[in-house]
């Protein structure tokens, strides 16, 4: 198991990028509208950390690990047959790969195909 993405909504993205980067000595980039303009750092296997404001009023803040899958379709079927709920279905963001979202045991779980 691998986090590929772990995501954090803040209401104060610059001052948690400004934490994490001085807690762990990495930079992060200038938004990028394809992750909803996170913030990005790069993570020591190869994923990466996204910071980034809500996108709308009602999306509360959250960190949520986007755990990385080689079919992320049969990745949320088997999410759903284990008893979890899709709460955002696959959907490819061009130049990053494919994510999806299920809920289960009230926490949002991300998954994320390449």
């Amino acid at each position: 198991m691998q986090i590929h993405y772990l995501e954090i909504v803040t209401p104060d993205a610059d001052a948690v990028c400004a934490t994490y980067a001085q807690l762990h000595g990495v930079s992060f980039s200038d938004p990028e509208p394809g992750l909803g303009n996170a913030r990005t750092a790069p993570l020591p296997d190869g994923g990466m950390v996204g910071v980034r404001a809500p996108m709308h009023d009602a999306e509360e803040p959250v960190m949520r690990p986007y755990l990385l899958v080689d079919d992320i379709e049969a990745a949320a079927r088997e999410a759903v047959n284990g008893g979890g709920e899709i709460a955002h279905p696959p959907m490819e963001l061009p130049g990053h790969g494919t994510f999806a979202i299920f809920m289960q045991g009230g926490v949002q779980h991300g998954l994320w195909q390449r």
